[in-house]
């Protein structure tokens, strides 16, 4: 007798998962409803036996040792090899519905995904946005029922409704009944002999539609909304899948965010550096006074409260904070360069000294940021 393992092609320390597999696809091939002939019918046989012997780990263990390898298709291999062979050639029912049951011709629509640009002031408090989608959506002539008005579906002839057919196939265990698909239905149990000429029977068509969608405050690039039921109507009129909606912000010219703050530079004159102002800034949402203290330096971080972002989830805004750049005049005239010189020396400035390391202005900027 024909080796086990070799019948299969598996190694002998095949796992079980193997053992299976290899059966699965030997038996597609040989089975007589695919491959008539006598020879592909011996085969099959040697490879179900086979497979009923090493998927059973005590026959695998006496025919291992040596053992009589003719368990047959009785005890718990017998039933096994049934539930396997069932399962592969009769079992899941493609495309139809379960055994009896046709299937619907109402499923769920699709979800789609939309893509928006916002900017940097549209997150502070939200925006509210109309957008145009294209997507599938209930067909208005024949209302979903994917037939032309005055018509409906009639009763399959070949399933009488049922959406599947039974046919008997001879197996090693005899005579098994199964049931599969109805090929004139698809399963429906119904067929539509006058199909709705808008739709082409389809229940749906493309169109555009316009959704409306109020985004929320603190959203960020890459974030994705969900939502319900805003996507595509599904075929006969099914349930919508959802709409997602993903968000890019753009970059703004003068702020940029970090977590719910907004970040700014502002540059300042060299004498309101020494001798303090008060300045209007505009922010994103209004005018907002600043006043700079005699002597502020450049990498001081002034933070004026709840003038950032609003929270994605919260009520209590961020803060804007805005750095000091100092601007040193490059260009002087003879009596702006004579008033520096009297000035450097009414206050005994001290030269140029060693002091602490700072990786650039923009790098101490942005440490202060953190840590203010």
């Amino acid at each position: 007798m024909a080796d086990h393992y070799e019948v299969l092609g598996v190694a002998r320390d095949a796992s079980p998962d193997e053992i299976k597999k290899a059966y699965r696809r030997l038996a597609r091939q040989l089975h007589p409803d695919v491959n008539p002939g006598e020879d592909a019918s011996e085969q099959f046989k040697l490879v179900t036996h086979a497979y009923d012997v090493l998927s059973d780990p005590e026959q695998r263990q006496r025919y291992d040792m040596g053992g009589d390898s003719a368990g047959g298709f009785g005890g718990a291999a017998g039933f096994g090899g049934f539930s396997d062979i069932f399962e592969t050639f009769f079992g899941g029912g493609g495309s139809g519905g379960r055994a009896g049951r046709p299937r619907s011709r109402r499923e769920r629509g699709q979800d789609a995904l939309v893509r928006v640009t916002l900017e940097l002031g549209d997150v502070v408090f939200g925006v509210h946005r109309d957008i145009e989608v294209d997507t599938a959506v209930l067909c208005d002539t024949c209302q979903g029922s994917c037939c032309q008005p005055g018509t409906q579906p009639v009763t399959c002839d070949v399933c009488h409704g049922a959406g599947n057919v039974q046919r008997t196939v001879r197996s090693l265990l005899g005579n098994v009944v199964t049931s599969q698909p109805c090929n004139v239905c698809q399963g429906y149990g119904t067929t539509i002999p006058y199909p709705c000429t808008t739709c082409q029977g389809q229940g749906r068509v493309r169109a555009r539609r316009t959704v409306s969608l109020d985004i929320p405050a603190g959203v960020e690039t890459g974030l994705r909304l969900q939502l319900p039921g805003s996507g595509e109507v599904g075929p006969a009129g099914g349930p919508n899948g959802d709409l997602y909606l993903e968000v890019t912000v753009d970059t703004h010219d003068v702020f940029s965010r970090e977590g719910d703050d907004l970040l700014a530079t502002l540059e300042v004159s060299m004498p309101d550096a020494v001798l303090g102002a008060t300045t209007t800034i505009e922010s994103l949402d209004g005018p907002v006074d600043l006043e700079l203290r005699p002597g502020v330096q450049s990498g001081d971080v002034l933070t004026i409260k709840g003038r950032g972002i609003t929270p994605l989830r919260g009520s209590t805004r961020g803060d804007l904070r805005v750095g000091v750049h100092v601007v040193t005049p490059t260009r002087l005239d003879a009596k702006e360069r004579a008033l520096i010189e009297e000035l450097k020396k009414r206050t005994k400035a001290p030269g140029p000294r060693l002091a602490e390391f700072h990786q650039g202005m923009f790098a101490k900027l942005r440490d202060r940021f953190r840590n203010s």
